[in-house]
């Protein structure tokens, strides 16, 4: 005759036995006393992780779309493009917990005096009642500009941008408190792929004038707001140009790298590489813009990624099996590294994907890919605490481990939450129960 084993007074996820992530591993002591503060020793308590404290983002480009066609005077979308995107905002919100939303100055505010602002506090409100961190990018960058900023001269075309800055990172503060403040500076003077103003102010002012513009317009209006320094560029320039402006003492929050993999995966040895690399400047790392492929690669002559045009790029069940391969490698390699505290997936979906590329955890048509279930695997299932039933010890206490985030206990149909730090010490709380 078989017994069921009674509950322990311990809750583990099951990234507790992954060696790799041990420092990833938070651990919170729960006592229950009665309101008299007596120990409840043998309560039943069931735990259960609520979110994570790391951010698994992705961008949400597809909710401004669906909040523009919401507006007055918007254009309803089709009933298939209703559903769709419907169906692929369940898909994110049951992975992610941070969404990058457009503000490219060229399409933000396409005629002078009249941004997007509507559509993307719509948005960015969808996220946050949601419990999603929200990140603008960028506030400045020197593509995707405007084209009435083009005539004007520098001094104005400098007022301009400075005007932009203060005025999207103030009146989005509270909302959207975490922003590309500069994006790809190492390029950004001698940029020739198109004509535009900021790659011309930049040529006179120079990449340091340009962070300081971006950083110190930014802080003004939002002195709590968690701004990064942002590259595709991961060589000795990128390091150099981090040096140059810590030197002139930019206060960077956090480094984004960009790792877009349409000609290939970086591997394990160029992700350890880079992570050695811009890890020691001390900053925390955010790997702000991730894709892989699930069909053919880009051809590897091509530097601008931008160059490559084509019309159809199909993905291919061999190229879906390599990316989620790829993607569970690269994730856990960046994971394994103590100084990352962010990975940005680069779209949800093939639908709308850059470059037209294969490059989405999600087809078309809304079904998931096995890059979906992978990435859902690790961040909702082997790194997170599914519910779990323990039974307090003689002093009444239970533990906690797993990464840290929010977690909810349920004593006898009250729920309680509680939160595993983002700090690697072991705390302690007591909860009056009844």
């Amino acid at each position: 005759m078989s017994t069921t084993p009674a509950p322990s007074a311990r809750a583990d996820a099951p990234v507790v036995g992954d060696p790799e992530l041990a420092h990833r591993v938070r651990s919170l002591t729960v006592r229950l006393t009665d309101p008299a503060g007596r120990p409840l020793p043998g309560a039943r308590v069931r735990a259960e992780q609520q979110g994570h404290a790391f951010w698994f983002g992705n961008i949400g480009f597809d909710e401004v779309a669906r909040a523009a066609a919401s507006l007055p005077g918007g254009t309803p979308l089709a009933p298939h493009e209703a559903d769709l995107l419907a169906r692929l905002d369940e898909l994110w919100l049951d992975v992610f917990n941070q969404a990058t939303l457009p503000f490219y100055w060229g399409t933000f505010e396409a005629t002078q005096g009249r941004p997007r602002t509507a559509a993307l506090r719509a948005a960015a409100q969808h996220y946050v009642d949601r419990g999603v961190t929200v990140k603008g990018h960028p506030l400045v960058w020197h593509t995707v500009q405007p084209d009435w900023l083009k005539p004007l001269p520098d001094e104005e075309v400098l007022r301009l941008l400075r005007a932009r800055v203060q005025r999207d990172a103030g009146e989005f503060a509270g909302l959207i408190d975490v922003w590309d403040a500069i994006n790809e500076v190492v390029i950004m003077p001698v940029f020739t792929q198109d004509d535009n103003a900021v790659t011309r102010v930049a040529k006179t002012v120079g990449r340091i004038g340009m962070i300081q513009l971006a950083f110190d317009e930014a802080r003004a209006v939002n002195p709590g707001a968690m701004l990064l320094l942002n590259d595709f560029d991961m060589s000795a320039d990128y390091e150099h140009l981090v040096e140059e402006a810590l030197a002139a003492g930019v206060r960077i929050d956090a480094l984004g790298l960009q790792s877009h993999m349409h000609k290939g995966p970086w591997g394990r040895d160029k992700t350890l590489d880079v992570l050695e690399r811009f890890s020691r400047f001390g900053l925390r790392l955010h790997f702000t813009e991730t894709t892989l492929l699930s069909g053919d690669l880009m051809p590897r002559e091509y530097e601008d990624l931008n160059d490559y045009q084509v019309d159809v790029w199909p993905s291919t069940p061999e190229g879906e099996e390599r990316q989620a391969r790829e993607l569970e490698e690269h994730y856990r390699a960046l994971l394994a590294h103590p100084m990352v505290d962010a990975v940005t997936y680069w779209g949800l979906s093939d639908h709308g994907m850059w470059l037209n590329a294969p490059g989405g955890l999600v087809r078309a048509d809304g079904t998931p890919k096995p890059a979906y279930e992978a990435l859902r695997g690790m961040v909702k299932g082997e790194w997170w605490l599914a519910p779990t039933d323990v039974t307090t010890d003689a002093d009444g206490a239970l533990q906690l481990r797993g990464f840290a985030g929010r977690y909810v206990l349920d004593v006898d149909g009250t729920r309680y939450d509680v939160e595993l730090p983002a700090a690697a010490v072991d705390e302690s709380v007591t909860l009056t129960v009844g």
